[in-house]
């Protein structure tokens, strides 16, 4: 009886393991973002930290098909552009596997007015821990993470009244500690690789 009431939980174990190993363990608030490069749709190499804003950076994953995405394009421009000009820098990653690159080059080149890579392998993805598309990352003035998670409340966009990221963003900008660092980011699932045939991305 012992043993098969132990053996579920092994498997459990097993299970949140392989997750843990599959997907990375991510970065938390307060890591150092490392540089990294990637190929933009059309084949350019950029370094992370050629493309990072003098008052911080934000990193996006995108999707070509995701209709959350979709219903965010709006707000995720407005937000690049009318930040770009206090020296907040957007840069939009897409890690899905499923995705073509001709897919990808279209749909960036019509939706965003920002640069945008692409994680063949989702090396990146899997380095940060994202989960979903679209989900943010904050970095800093020092590169330090200080937001991740939500662009806000309502994917819809038709009425949020939590615009977490758009806070943060003000908030540092005042000189003021983010008082909400952290918010469980939500959207279409990453579609990854099989990690064993991941390239290595280039640093």
């Amino acid at each position: 009886m012992k043993r098969t009431a132990i053996f579920p939980s092994v498997i459990l174990i097993v299970i949140a393991s392989l997750a843990v190993s599959a997907f990375g363990e991510g970065i938390s608030i307060g890591s150092k973002l490392e540089d990294f490069s990637l190929k933009d749709p059309r084949g350019t190499e950029h370094s992370i930290s050629d493309l990072k804003g003098e008052k911080g950076t934000l990193i996006v994953f995108l999707s070509a098909q995701c209709p959350v995405v979709e219903m965010y394009n709006g707000r995720i421009n407005e937000l690049a552009t009318a930040y770009k000009e206090k020296g907040i820098s957007f840069v939009g990653i897409y890690p899905n596997a499923t995705e073509c690159l001709n897919w990808v080059k279209h749909h960036s080149g019509k939706e965003y007015r920002f640069t945008t890579l692409v994680d063949e392998g989702n090396v990146i993805a899997d380095r940060f821990g994202a989960q979903y598309t679209p989900e943010v990352y904050f970095f800093n003035s020092d590169s330090i993470l200080d937001y991740h998670g939500a662009i806000d409340n309502d994917r819809s966009g038709r009425n949020p009244d939590k615009l977490y990221l758009k806070t943060a963003f003000e908030e540092k900008l005042a000189g003021k500690e983010i008082g909400q660092k952290e918010t469980k980011a939500f959207g279409c699932s990453i579609k990854r690789v099989e990690k064993a045939s991941a390239p290595e991305a280039s640093l």
